[in-house]
């Protein structure tokens, strides 16, 4: 049952003081039962010369070791799981294309906070059991699936399970069911729209209210542009794979930074290049301690997305922090002619141009020495008037914008509508041919 009409827990608004005393109450016990539990952890807690017995306040987890991705994979598949095997009742595995994926476990209790977690988050945006909620994410190993689905049920929402793929009985679903709120890409999402305008159907009279898009940074432009599409109100997911999955930042009504649980989660920004812990409002790397997982109690994981904490409080009182949208992530910026530049902030630009279409794809080639950025963009039919005065006025508008927000020279091609790839997950916009 809800705590409220508006919380799903009590603990989204306990006051600060209270959630601190939490957050330093579990945070030793996750220390200890990494330490006693993981070979992993004992070691690197000795190279380190810590011990749990060191953690006093919150602060002292800066005494502690990294975990990165690399050491998930060099302990494939359960070596840094905390319990025996006989205790874990569901595995996970990352949406990594490249090498061992992260496999993740989890106890019965995990679910449970899991499942409770992803509820507070849907709660939080209206989803109600008068919904009829459409799951168009992975359900295999894949966490974005059942992370949200059990979530839904949990609160009383009727779940349509329809995972990836066949657009056209995603959107007959939509119309027959009644599907109010829907989980998805935004990429897929911007897919689903352009698949029913071909089917003669106006996305706006599909019936959605409530859209909950994650798994690849997304820009403000591209929110208006959903919102605008479909007329529904568009918020902001995060979760990763190591952590649980969905549910460990989302944004609430006010569409102004993702709230993330701090009962379950310590958080740290550090410089990426240095690991030292910065500043509040300071961007960097968003590093994550889980202080309620029994299986896998990964201690300080470098999550390689790079955000900031947004210390103003909330009107919807909560009282749990929020983090700023994922500008990118560390492994996907790219470094054109010694200029950072992530991928967001492109779309950002060609979102916000009434000529663009609804995908694009940056090529990275190199010229000699130099590195070369060619970003290939999809018009809209009613401006591929095909005269090339028009076509030639329009390159160059969109390579003065991107030139502006970037402060590098970028090449553009147009292209027609339907000419690039598609895709049903995460989209991979980055050609990367320089090697």
């Amino acid at each position: 049952m809800p705590y409220s009409d508006k919380y799903w827990q009590k603990e989204e608004v306990l006051p600060k003081k209270e959630l601190e005393e939490i957050q330093l109450r579990r945070l030793k016990w996750v220390v200890r039962h990494a330490y006693e539990n993981v070979p992993f952890y004992r070691r690197a807690f000795k190279e380190k010369g810590v011990h749990p017995d060191d953690i006093k306040r919150i602060e002292d987890i800066a005494k502690l070791p990294f975990t990165t991705k690399e050491h998930l994979r060099e302990n494939y598949p359960f070596g840094l799981f905390a319990v025996p095997k006989e205790k874990i009742v569901r595995i996970h595995t990352s949406s990594g294309t490249t090498g061992k994926p992260k496999v993740v476990g989890y106890t019965a209790k995990d679910l449970e906070n899991w499942i409770n977690l992803c509820a507070r988050c849907l709660y939080m945006v209206g989803i109600r059991e008068k919904d009829v909620f459409q799951n168009m994410v992975s359900y295999t190993l894949f966490t974005g699936g059942l992370g949200f689905h059990y979530a839904a049920e949990r609160i009383g929402a009727m779940v349509v399970p329809s995972g990836t793929g066949n657009t056209k009985r995603q959107i007959q679903f939509m119309l027959d069911f009644g599907t109010t709120a829907i989980h998805c890409t935004p990429s897929y999402a911007l897919h689903i729209k352009e698949v029913a305008e071909s089917m003669g159907i106006d996305p706006s009279e599909i019936g959605l209210k409530i859209g909950c898009f994650g798994a690849e940074p997304w820009s403000e432009s591209l929110r208006k542009k959903l919102e605008d599409s479909f007329g529904l109100k568009a918020y902001d997911s995060y979760g990763l794979s190591e952590m649980n999955g969905p549910g460990v930042a989302f944004e609430c009504e006010e569409q102004n930074g993702l709230h993330i649980w701090i009962d379950h989660y310590v958080v740290e920004i550090i410089d990426p290049e240095t690991g030292e812990v910065l500043s509040e409002g300071e961007k960097g790397e968003l590093v994550l301690t889980p202080l309620t997982k029994e299986a896998l109690p990964l201690i300080r994981y470098r999550t390689g997305d790079i955000t900031f904490v947004m210390q103003d409080e909330c009107s919807c009182g909560r009282t749990h922090p929020k983090i700023h949208r994922i500008l990118g992530r560390t492994d996907d910026m790219l470094i054109v002619r010694g200029i950072n530049v992530f991928p967001s902030q492109i779309e950002h630009v060609l979102m916000n141009l009434p000529e663009v279409g609804d995908n694009y794809q940056i090529v990275l080639t190199k010229r000699g020495a130099l590195d070369e950025m060619t970003v290939r963009v999809e018009v809209r039919d009613e401006f591929f008037t095909g005269e090339l005065a028009d076509l030639e006025r329009l390159k160059r508008k969109i390579e003065n914008a991107l030139r502006e927000e970037l402060g590098i020279r970028v090449n553009v091609e147009l292209v027609e509508k339907g000419t690039l790839e598609r895709f049903e997950g995460k989209a991979k916009r980055i050609v990367d041919l320089r090697s």
